[in-house]
């Protein structure tokens, strides 16, 4: 659930903070206001693409913050258990948006990315707009919604699984079997390339050990005189670091019989001469393993220059070689072996169709089950929503096709990574009219109240804890939008729901009512939103909704007689 929301500098807002209660709450005010711009927050809050615009004029970045208490079991809270994050305390999204259009996510006090939080708020609140609406005309996303009320989506999984299993397999066939001949007149060079690779023997890494032995040697006898200069100084000399420290650590013991405070020291100077011995060691050992003879930088050089004259033949670097390599010995033996491998991947494709074509089948025989049900259901709630006379349809379609390169059933239907169906939402508004698909509907109000009554089927089976509407009372007005109004009464008895509206009708029957107003200062745009906590307060919103500015007597009785209603 959604609880608490906060924005600064972003559009209009600059600095609001919203607690959201249980059940249904509504957002009203006049246009223009700002309410809009909270649900585009929201929708940034839970993974959308962030722009520059959207920071307030005159502001280097915009925040937004959001709190949504969370189940322990919920997959929001799975998924931050995988990210060692605890979500017992719920869960808190953050975003900085800069003038550069960049963002930052933080999820629980931890930078994260986009894509987390795409993952983590998956199942925490789902948002109908204007945007929404776009997206359920388009026909590409009847499928998913299909299979998400019927269940499907993992089978549908399976499905694509096989498909790209498929698919891989088919291309590997056509590309081994047109280039069979030319790899056998490939064979004597990829002998040639292979054995002089080989015959190289060139270790891991060794161009980049070889330079750092290059610059040693070419070093050698500054670095002899170096360790030398320096193990003289430290142990050999007369008067040497460690005799003089020596010294230094027998006074000190020597003056701590008297005062022990100086045994301390002394403990410290015996470890500082212990250490200084063992560098001397190292720096010996060192100094042993110079190599100091001419030749080896030779053959360093001439090692090097090997090494690079491979690199320009077969790839910029040894990793790139070594692959070459691989790549070669396996084209070498595939010339050999070229004909059998085919057989074993036709063998194999026979394997994945059988099952693709059974669980094709399956998929579309569950889906046209549930596309009845979702029709039905989705007539139901048309009926609701003053829409009784439309007819509502899923209708399925597939593709005959020939072509060897395609995947398909007994029947040649054609299977693609989403099963054998074509699937499109067909409505028939009125009585004597076609059904016609979604994109043909113009009417606002009609599409406002499709996407209502999909979202009233659909959350029955989803698992959204909040849910979001924008612009759900476009085009609608009178006895519908109280139809509407009660319809999301009834969805926040599951569900948290938050809308935004322009009709008394609907705000009724909310249980929590917030304000949005906008205000201009200094030549500075404000919007502000509070809480309409007492009855007085949303009356004078609900009669400001009704009869514009101007309030009066008769709009604030009728105001109060809309709230009278929808709480009898």
């Amino acid at each position: 659930m959604l609880s608490e929301l906060a924005i600064k500098n972003f559009a209009i807002i600059d600095d609001i903070r919203i607690s959201f209660k249980d059940g249904f709450s509504v957002l009203t005010g006049e246009t223009g206001a700002g309410k809009s711009i909270i649900i585009e927050a929201v929708n940034l809050l839970l993974g959308a693409r962030a722009s520059a615009d959207l920071v307030r004029a005159g502001c280097k970045n915009a925040e937004l913050e959001a709190f949504f208490d969370i189940d322990a079991h919920s997959s929001a809270a799975m998924s931050l258990e995988e990210q060692g994050m605890d979500g017992s305390d719920g869960l808190i999204i953050r975003r900085v948006i800069a003038l550069s259009g960049k963002s930052r996510v933080f999820i629980n006090s931890r930078q994260s990315t986009l894509d987390f939080l795409k993952q983590v708020t998956r199942d925490l609140a789902g948002i109908s707009s204007q945007h929404a609406h776009q997206g359920l005309l388009k026909e590409e996303n009847h499928l998913d919604i299909l299979d998400e009320f019927a269940g499907t989506t993992g089978l549908k999984n399976e499905v694509r699984n096989l498909y790209q299993t498929i698919i891989p397999l088919k291309r590997k066939i056509r590309e081994l079997s047109l280039s069979l001949d030319t790899k056998r007149k490939e064979q004597d060079f990829l002998e040639f390339q292979i054995n002089e690779i080989s015959d190289a023997a060139i270790l891991s890494n060794e161009d980049e050990d070889l330079e750092k032995k290059r610059g040693t040697l070419l070093n050698a006898s500054k670095i002899f005189e170096a360790l030398n200069r320096s193990i003289h100084e430290i142990h050999d000399r007369e008067g040497s670091v460690l005799e003089r420290l020596s010294f230094l650590r027998d006074d000190m013991e020597k003056i701590s019989v008297a005062d022990g405070s100086f045994e301390k020291i002394a403990h410290q100077l015996s470890g500082t001469i212990f250490d200084l011995q063992d560098i001397t060691g190292e720096l010996r050992h060192f100094s042993s393993n110079i190599d100091l003879d001419p030749a080896s930088l030779e053959m360093t050089d001439q090692r090097l220059d090997l090494i690079s004259k491979l690199k320009r033949k077969y790839g910029p670097s040894l990793d790139a070689l070594f692959d070459e390599y691989e790549a070669m010995q396996l084209k070498l033996s595939q010339t050999t072996q070229v004909e059998k491998k085919i057989k074993t991947f036709e063998n194999d494709i026979q394997v994945f169709l059988k099952e693709i074509d059974q669980k094709a089948k399956k998929l579309s025989s569950l889906r046209k089950t549930a596309a009845k049900k979702l029709s039905k259901l989705a007539k139901n709630e048309l009926d609701a929503l003053e829409m009784g006379k439309a007819k509502f349809e899923v209708a399925f379609a597939s593709q005959i096709t020939n072509d060897s390169e395609d995947i398909t059933t007994a029947a040649h239907e054609k299977i693609g990574p989403d099963g054998m169906d074509n699937v499109s939402f067909l409505l028939s508004p009125n009585p004597g009219e076609a059904l016609k698909p979604l994109v043909k509907i113009v009417s606002g109000g009609e599409l406002s109240r499709i996407v209502l009554a999909l979202k009233a089927v659909l959350s029955k089976t989803k698992s959204l804890e909040t849910l979001i509407f924008d612009e759900v009372d476009a085009g609608i007005g009178g006895a519908t939008s109280e139809k509407v109004g009660l319809k999301l009464k009834q969805l926040s008895q599951k569900h948290q729901v938050v809308c935004i509206t322009h009709l008394a009708q609907i705000a009724k029957y909310a249980a929590n009512q917030f304000r949005i107003s906008k205000d201009v200062i200094n030549g500075r745009t404000f919007t502000s939103i509070v809480p309409l906590s007492h009855d007085n307060d949303r009356i004078e919103e609900i009669a400001r909704m009704i009869g514009g500015a101007d309030i009066t007597d008769a709009t604030l009785t009728h105001a109060r007689e809309l709230l009278g209603q929808a709480l009898s």
